[in-house]
């Protein structure tokens, strides 16, 4: 006896009502519906139906086997989906949504070498700083940053998120000296208007479990968005607390010089922040969500390309 095969006529025949449709459905005779059942029944020492002229009831012992039946099954449909998708060929319509700074620096940039790679993928991209709902949306897949929040979305690290103290020369000739943290008290601060308080935090190392020291931060321009904060910063109007994504190439071509770089900075404490792709749950990752998470890891790299350029002073 096919041991799954007539693990599929029972719970068919249970949810169908009857051997007969169970059998029609699946091209076999009725009597072989039967003898599976019956086969199943010799082989588990317990009766699984009362049959009657009008309808099939589960025994105690039938319902107990096909919940753990039907369990099974499902188990054995999602593992033969999974390694047939291995090699399933990327297509269709892919829905992807990303941060706007970040999206136009850092994915947009790759996305005509990712079209090239995977010609039977057709890419609707989204940028926006709000975050949406991808089930709402459609989206398939997105980029997000900082800590994530408490969801059933399953996220996928593509790189970490690191911040640093920028400033341009012109504003640190003019300055007061900069040595350690306790001296951005006496700077003009940029501060990041999203960010939960007037502080800025850091650790002494780059050791996670490292304490983290706060020092409270002042000065006359707020901001509620990275990029102009990163144009304050380049104009002279002082200390800005950006991601290394953001200002690197400014840092490299000596627009900005990087401060303090013995301390790592963050803007609040709490979970790690990274750069994630997130999507929703399925049973089955799609190849086209696969296939994006993976071409945009490798492109970013390990460290990410963005960190290779010097932050220092």
């Amino acid at each position: 006896m096919d041991y799954l095969e007539a693990m599929t006529a029972f719970v068919r025949a249970v949810e169908l009502g009857s051997f007969s449709k169970a059998a029609a459905e699946a091209g076999l005779k009725v009597s072989t519906v039967s003898r599976y059942v019956s086969g199943l029944e010799a082989d588990l020492g317990a009766a699984l139906l009362n049959r009657s002229t009008r309808r099939l009831n589960l025994t105690e012992a039938g319902r107990l086997f096909y919940d753990r039946a039907v369990q099974i099954l499902a188990e054995v449909d999602e593992a033969r989906n999974a390694t047939r998708s291995l090699n399933a060929r990327p297509q269709g319509l892919l829905r992807i949504n990303m941060p706007g700074a970040f999206g136009r620096r850092h994915v947009m940039p790759h996305i005509t070498d990712f079209l090239a790679a995977y010609p039977d993928i057709k890419l609707d991209a989204t940028l926006t700083d709000a975050t949406v709902d991808l089930i709402e949306t459609a989206t398939d897949v997105a980029i997000r940053i900082g800590a994530l929040v408490d969801s059933t979305l399953i996220a996928k690290k593509l790189a970490p998120q690191r911040r640093v103290l920028v400033a341009s020369r012109d504003y640190l000739d003019r300055a007061p000296p900069l040595h350690e943290p306790a001296d951005l008290g006496r700077h003009d601060c940029l501060s990041f208007a999203l960010q939960p308080g007037d502080a800025w935090y850091f650790r002494a190392s780059r050791d996670p479990s490292a304490a983290i020291g706060e020092i409270a931060v002042r000065g006359r321009l707020r901001a509620n968005d990275s990029e102009a904060l990163r144009e304050a910063a380049l104009a002279g109007l002082g200390i800005a607390l950006l991601p290394t994504w953001l200002v690197s190439a400014d840092v490299q071509k000596r627009q900005l010089v990087a401060l303090l770089t013995e301390h790592e900075w963050l803007i609040s404490p709490g979970a790690e922040r990274a750069i994630w792709g997130v999507y929703p749950p399925k049973r089955t990752v799609s190849p086209k969500v696969r296939a994006f998470l993976a071409f945009i890891e490798q492109r970013f790299g390990q460290p990410a390309y963005w960190e290779l350029t010097s932050c220092s002073t």
